[in-house]
C-alpha cells in the first residue's frame, strides 16, 4: 500500500512568448492521497493539453541556525526559508 502525502500539481500551457515556452495556468492541491493516484489525475490533464509537474506539497529541510528540522511548502523561496543563510543574514 502506498503512502499518503499531500500533493500539489503545476499546471502549465505551451506558449513560446514566455522564456522558458510555457506559462503557469494553475496549481492544484490536493489532500492526503496516494501517488498512484496522483498520476492518475496527472495523465488525465496531459490528455487535455497540460504540461504537468507533480511535486510534494510540504518538505523537510534542516534549520540553519538551529539545526531542528521543520517542513515548509515546497514552492518557498530560497531567502525567506530559515534553511538559507540569506534568511538569517538580514
Amino acid at each position: 500500500m502506498s503512502t499518503m502525502t499531500e500533493y500539489t500539481l503545476e499546471l502549465y500551457k505551451a506558449d513560446r512568448r514566455t522564456k522558458e515556452g510555457r506559462r503557469l495556468v494553475a496549481k492544484q492541491e490536493f489532500a492526503e492521497s496516494t501517488k498512484d493516484y496522483i498520476e492518475v489525475v496527472a495523465e488525465q490533464k496531459r490528455q487535455l493539453g497540460f504540461i504537468v509537474e507533480v511535486h510534494e506539497t510540504w518538505v523537510t529541510r534542516k534549520n540553519l541556525m538551529g539545526g531542528r528540522e521543520f517542513r515548509e511548502k515546497y514552492d518557498t523561496p530560497y531567502f525567506c526559508s530559515p534553511s538559507s543563510e540569506s534568511y538569517w543574514s538580514m
